[in-house]
């Protein structure tokens, strides 16, 4: 069990433009300094929507790492990764199948709206259905205790943990368990293992959340505990038996303000994104042919800034003084829309340099790379293996 262990993960869709970085990566990179974390490439997840025209995976793939390290993604303090190359993802995938219902899969609510959104693809195959347990698998394997999403992918957080709790009580049983538990409660020692033995009570006979969230500190801040010690009375604070798959907990994520050329939100579908490492010509161009707010037909007339979309991208790249400047100049017709677009671009060159200073290493020698992700794939199989054998073990499936 790894309460701290962090583990996150995108699907491989090419270069990243500014959006992946102020909604994803900035956050990833905070995090790496703060917990234990495991970043992988679902490049699986791809073939959920693009089974069809799989020559653009791979190409993707080290694009989309690169970028991760352009923003600042350190593999010496997180464990970078591809999915595919960890194939107990599938074996995990494949052993949640047999016990999860249907119902749960077809509920989840993105399921449905991306079927609707997508409906240029034939999305009736079963890796769609179960992409949701394909995640909870990439999430369950590593045990890890947080997972940094959005609020629109809570619901795949909630569906990973019952997944878990269901297996835990499918297959948490073991011999003498409730003797066992009670056995390593003495550990605690005294007083704790009073509060703790209260605690499960008031948990289990009352349904009190903070019993639970109580008791669960109580264990970690046990000093006396063995790791089998303590999985086994998490269980049996739980009601669950064994713990065998942790229950992770959202993380949630701050939604990224990082608006598109057009003011909508940056994305690939609408055409109006800038990549995390576009050259200085490019960028310059795509801002400079902004749209602006409509009623500056000419330089001499005045605007609006809350009505044209190279303000948000102010409120993004500029300082205060400059917001101000803007406002003033605009809405009194004392600058027009070239001065105001040159701090945006100002901005968001100054922000690239960096990015692409960082990225011209792997550029320059590919093999850095492969070596980075070589190593992460080999620690997180250790990882997953290590999940597996207790997995194997608690189905049965371990006899020789």
């Amino acid at each position: 069990m790894f309460p701290d262990r962090v583990l996150s993960g995108m699907r491989p869709t090419g270069a990243l433009h500014l959006g992946h970085y102020h909604g994803v990566l900035k956050n990833w990179v905070q995090l790496q300094g703060e917990f234990p974390c495991f970043f992988f490439v679902a490049d699986w997840h791809a073939l959920t929507t693009h089974y069809e025209s799989t020559e653009v995976i791979g190409e993707s793939v080290w694009e989309m790492l690169t970028d991760w390290l352009a923003a600042g993604v350190d593999p010496q303090q997180a464990t970078l990764f591809i999915q595919s190359r960890v194939p107990e993802h599938a074996e995990l995938f494949t052993l949640l199948a047999m016990g999860t219902p249907l119902g749960w899969l077809e509920r989840v609510p993105t399921y449905k709206d991306q079927i609707e959104k997508l409906k240029d693809k034939d999305l009736a195959t079963y890796g769609f259905l179960g992409y949701p347990l394909l995640q909870a698998a990439d999430i369950l394997i590593y045990r890890a205790g947080r997972v940094p999403v959005g609020e629109d992918q809570v619901p795949h957080v909630e569906i990973t943990r019952e997944i878990a709790r269901r297996f835990n009580y499918l297959y948490g049983r073991q011999p003498g368990f409730e003797e066992k538990a009670q056995e390593a409660a003495k550990k605690l020692g005294g007083k704790r293992t009073k509060a703790f033995l209260d605690l499960r009570r008031a948990y289990q006979e009352q349904g009190a959340p903070e019993s639970l969230d109580e008791g669960r500190a109580l264990l970690e801040q046990s000093q006396s505990l063995s790791g089998a010690d303590r999985e086994l009375l998490l269980g049996y604070l739980t009601g669950s038996r064994k713990t065998i798959l942790v229950e992770p907990q959202a993380l949630l994520t701050a939604a990224s303000r990082m608006p598109g050329l057009d003011g909508q939100k940056m994305s690939k579908s609408y055409g109006n994104t800038i990549r995390m490492r576009e050259d200085k010509a490019s960028v310059e161009k795509k801002v400079r042919t902004m749209p602006t707010d409509p009623a500056r037909v000419r330089r001499t007339d005045p605007g609006e800034p809350t009505r044209c979309p190279v303000w948000q991208l102010h409120q993004v790249y500029s300082d205060e003084p400059t917001r101000e400047w803007v406002q003033q100049g605009c809405r009194s017709a004392g600058i027009g829309c070239i001065e105001c677009k040159q701090p945006v671009i100002d901005g968001i060159l100054r922000e690239q340099q960096p990015m692409l200073e960082r990225a011209q290493k792997y550029m320059d020698d590919p093999a850095l790379l492969r070596a980075i992700v070589d190593d992460g794939c080999d620690k997180a199989r250790q990882a997953a293996r290590e999940t597996m054998a207790e997995v194997r073990d608690a189905m049965g499936l371990g006899y020789r």
